[in-house]
């Protein structure tokens, strides 16, 4: 069974991010979904109930828009919070020891806006290696993050256009899923 830690801010008005959740829900995947704006609105996290659930699974997927170039502030938040010392590092701090660490996002732009000469001058995986340290300074097994382009309505892309590229989306992440339960 995997966990999937969501953080949408505006996830009732997303087309992209809904539509990932609802097509891993639709599979035969056994999951547990976290909302965690939804949880927390006022920002106080349970840190134990957090944490109980990762000890629950073996894999745990971060799904969440792209915003600024990183996560969003709640889940920021969340990793502040509940990889605390002793628990998800330092000399006892091995709970989360060869879990799987999945990130999984929209990006609202185009693809070709991110390459080396594009408008955000970095490729998305650039963006990425806090997560990727994240899980090497808690001993998780850190998986190549699953994500896809041009999932903004603000930037041009139809709903349509939006939840196909969700679809596919979702399609990767299952098949990654799927392939990390036969390990």
């Amino acid at each position: 069974m995997s966990l999937v830690i969501l953080a949408h801010p505006n996830f009732d008005k997303s087309f992209a991010n809904k539509t990932i959740i609802e097509e891993l829900q639709k599979s035969d995947l056994e999951l547990e979904i976290r909302n965690i704006h939804e949880l927390y609105p006022d920002y106080k996290i349970n840190v134990k109930a957090e944490q109980e659930a990762l000890l629950r699974h073996q894999t745990i997927v971060f799904q969440y828009p792209f915003y600024w170039y990183s996560m969003p502030a709640i889940l920021k938040h969340w990793f502040d919070e509940v990889f605390e010392h002793q628990f998800a590092y330092g000399s006892k701090g091995d709970k989360l020891k060869g879990k799987n660490f999945v990130p999984s996002f929209t990006a609202g732009s185009s693809e070709s806006s991110y390459r080396t000469l594009g408008f955000q001058h970095f490729r998305v995986y650039e963006f990425c290696k806090n997560l990727e340290q994240t899980a090497y300074h808690t001993q998780m097994n850190y998986i190549d993050p699953i994500y896809c382009y041009g999932t903004s309505v603000a930037a041009g892309y139809t709903e349509n256009e939006v939840k196909n590229k969700a679809k596919d989306h979702a399609n990767r992440l299952i098949e990654k899923l799927q392939e990390l339960n036969t390990i």
